[in-house]
């Protein structure tokens, strides 16, 4: 279990506060999803997890033990793929191998079934600028699946690709999730891509990032994109859209009321 108990976050040197307190749990193997305005701390929260950056206050566990401000301990994947271009799309797939020293002829191995299985077989000897941006992404999902953490950070991973790419993606994701059953933190600011990979979906204010609301989407698995199309997941895709536009409308009379103090 992933569970966040009084999380906050500011940035004094700016007085930028970006985190209200955030009280979070997440059981294992579930997988849930993060949407909110930009700027309000989705990101940072996923640095915070991973031990990239240390929180004002609060706990972060993992299967009950405090993590925060230690890395290593989940695997994560930011919205650009950092795969090194030095290095080709095997050796970047083994990198987190390396750096557990573990054995590379095994390490080479299993990345060669997992290339395989998303579709990148014959390609293990290209380097990074020689792929496409869907094939450099599902590298990157790879890459972060071999890195042997059973808890998952995913930051808009697919925010970058074309809208067939991105739907190929997702079904990838999906069909990954499934056998895997890894717990997964995926952010993004695609409503109708967290309602059809999710358990939950929790939805943060304008920053200070809060949480507004935990909504549980109520779809059987497996599912299929045509699931979007019921009137249940209209339904919920609305509700999801008048909270976001909620809090977009605050951020925005916020704004306004500060000029006008300014001026």
């Amino acid at each position: 279990m992933l569970a966040l108990q009084g999380v906050s976050k500011s940035y004094p040197e700016y007085r930028l506060p970006v985190l209200d307190p955030i009280d979070l749990e997440i059981e294992s193997g579930q997988f849930v999803s993060l949407i909110g305005p930009s700027g309000c701390g989705k990101s940072t929260l996923c640095n915070l997890i991973a031990g990239l950056e240390q929180p004002d206050g609060g706990t972060i566990m993992l299967n009950g033990r405090p993590i925060q401000g230690s890395a290593g301990n989940v695997g994560y994947m930011p919205q650009k793929d950092l795969l090194l271009p030095w290095r080709t799309l095997l050796d970047n797939l083994i990198l987190g191998s390396e750096v557990r020293r573990q054995d590379k002829k095994n390490a080479r191995s299993e990345a060669l079934v997992w290339l395989k299985r998303l579709g990148l077989d014959g390609f293990s000897s290209h380097y990074p600028q020689q792929l496409s941006g869907g094939m450099r992404q599902r590298a990157a999902l790879i890459r972060t699946i071999l890195f042997g953490q059973d808890t998952l950070l995913l930051d808009e991973p697919f925010g970058a690709l074309d809208a067939l790419t991105r739907r190929q993606m997702q079904e990838w994701l999906l069909a990954l999730w499934q056998e895997t059953r890894h717990t997964v933190l995926f952010i993004t600011h695609d409503i109708e891509e967290a309602m059809l990979l999710s358990d939950r979906i929790i939805v943060l204010s304008q920053r200070p990032g809060k949480i507004v609301k935990d909504v549980s989407v109520p779809f059987p698995r497996p599912r299929h994109p045509d699931i979007l199309l019921r009137k249940e997941a209209i339904k919920l895709k609305k509700e999801l859209l008048e909270l976001l536009s909620a809090e977009v409308k605050d951020e925005l009379y916020d704004s306004s009321v500060l000029e006008k103090q300014v001026l």
